[in-house]
């Protein structure tokens, strides 16, 4: 059987997480999961995950509460190139939900992601986990939220 997970980045596997590639199409919608390690340096309330299957990173999350709104976001997820269309981000953004839920000590609202308007996987993706659209984002990502009540 089959399972999807969520375990930290750290020093024994930061490397990995580097490794992993979206396809050639969707560079521009994702910052690299390099980028988004270091930026979790300098923010005390970010995640930064390995999706797992079985013992296999095959995808990156990043997450955590936002200085500027107060709330949860989820600012990266990606599944690696090679395990897309198989159901995995659907599992992947369930299982960031449900880590979010079980921290959420301050009553946090809501979830919010943003991305790319053209990124028509990711919307889907989104929908079907729950998020509804909300606004197109001063910097260009459509926005959608998730109720945590």
């Amino acid at each position: 059987m089959k399972t999807l997970t969520l375990k930290p980045i750290d020093r024994t596997n930061w490397e990995l997480a580097c490794q992993l590639n979206v396809k050639e199409d969707q560079h521009s919608f994702i910052a690299s999961n390099l980028y988004s390690i270091a930026e979790a340096q300098f923010y005390h309330d970010r995640y930064v995950k390995g999706i797992y299957l079985n013992d296999k990173m095959v995808g990156f999350a990043m997450y955590g509460i936002d200085e500027d709104d107060g709330n949860y976001w989820i600012y990266r997820l990606m599944i690696d190139q090679a395990f897309q269309s198989k159901g995995l981000g659907i599992q992947a953004i369930q299982l960031v939900i449900g880590e979010i839920k079980q921290i959420n000590s301050k009553g946090i609202p809501v979830i919010i992601i943003g991305y790319n308007p053209e990124n028509r996987a990711a919307k889907r993706v989104y929908q079907k986990a729950g998020f509804i659209e909300t606004e197109i984002a001063q910097w260009g990502e459509q926005l959608a939220t998730y109720s945590l009540l």
